[in-house]
């Protein structure tokens, strides 16, 4: 599939500017922090005092007459997959970004660490549907076309329903992968198949939240229109009980999106519109290279 140049261009723009992060950064934690598949058999090698009498192998030691252990090496490739919500409530901004506008420029990061660490990496674009998929392959083509689909697909959909994507993952991933899920998760119930998801994959869910959604500005009387399904409703911004009772909405909306993932073993990065986007990756990265 050829990439057009002036597509190609912003890729190689956006790859420079983060490669420097992915360099300092990611190449260290991102390692450490993310598992390989195991351990596979390396060779035998003779018994010295203090290895792990476990790792005897019994077979050879009585052929040969001396004790023989069986050497594993860590299996280092993991299969990264980027799981991204492209439906019209991530159109939605206060600051200088549109909600998926950060969740491109997380997941492209994300998908270049993979490249330097030589993963396989993929992509699967959802709103309540399966918009696309592209199985995790490695190199540079892989990165630019998940940048280029990042920046450019045009969804068919702008309702959200995260079920249709976890029955997907689980049918096409045999073996264990790191699963990385951008979304606001503005979205109904989805904990149909989270736990299932939880416990054959290691899934990360990036939980991206605008500051508007909790804490509207004073405007007075506004027309707002629903994002997903076309809805417009008038509100009055100046409202001391409008916004308190939105803010509480939206707490309440939040605390059940943790719990629902909590449950299901599936690790959260909270990340905020309009501060540091990057940060919370890092905390993140570090404190699981700890475990």
């Amino acid at each position: 599939m050829s990439i057009p140049p002036e597509v190609l261009k912003k890729v190689k723009l956006l790859e420079l500017s983060t490669k420097k992060l992915v360099n300092e950064v990611f190449s260290g934690e991102y390692n450490s922090a993310l598992k390989g598949q195991g351990m596979t058999f390396s060779e035998f090698r003779e018994y010295v005092p203090g290895d792990d009498v476990r790792d005897i192998s019994w077979p050879l030691t009585a052929r040969t007459g001396k004790p023989y252990i069986k050497k594993y090496d860590e299996e280092r490739e993991m299969m990264v997959m980027l799981v991204v919500d492209v439906s019209g409530s991530n159109d939605f901004g206060s600051k200088q970004y549109l909600k998926g506008e950060v969740i491109n420029h997380l997941a492209a990061i994300l998908g270049y660490a993979a490249k330097k660490n030589n993963d396989p990496v993929g992509l699967l674009l959802f709103s309540d549907q399966v918009e696309l998929y592209l199985p995790p392959k490695k190199g540079q083509g892989q990165v630019h076309r998940i940048i280029q689909e990042l920046y450019y697909f045009k969804p068919r959909s702008k309702k959200t329903n995260l079920a249709p994507a976890i029955d997907h993952l689980l049918k096409v991933l045999k073996k264990r992968a790191h699963l990385f899920i951008f979304s606001d998760f503005i979205m109904p119930n989805f904990s149909a198949g989270l736990k299932l998801l939880g416990a054959k994959h290691d899934a990360i869910a990036i939980h991206i939240q605008d500051p508007s959604e909790q804490e509207l500005p004073s405007c007075g009387l506004l027309d707002v229109v629903d994002a997903e399904t076309g809805e417009t409703v008038t509100v009055n911004t100046s409202s001391q009980y409008f916004k308190d009772t939105q803010k509480q909405k939206m707490q309440e909306k939040f605390e059940t999106v943790k719990q629902n993932l909590r449950l299901s073993q599936i690790d959260i990065i909270p990340v905020k519109v309009g501060s540091d986007i990057v940060a919370p990756l890092i905390t993140f990265f570090k404190r699981r290279s700890r475990r």
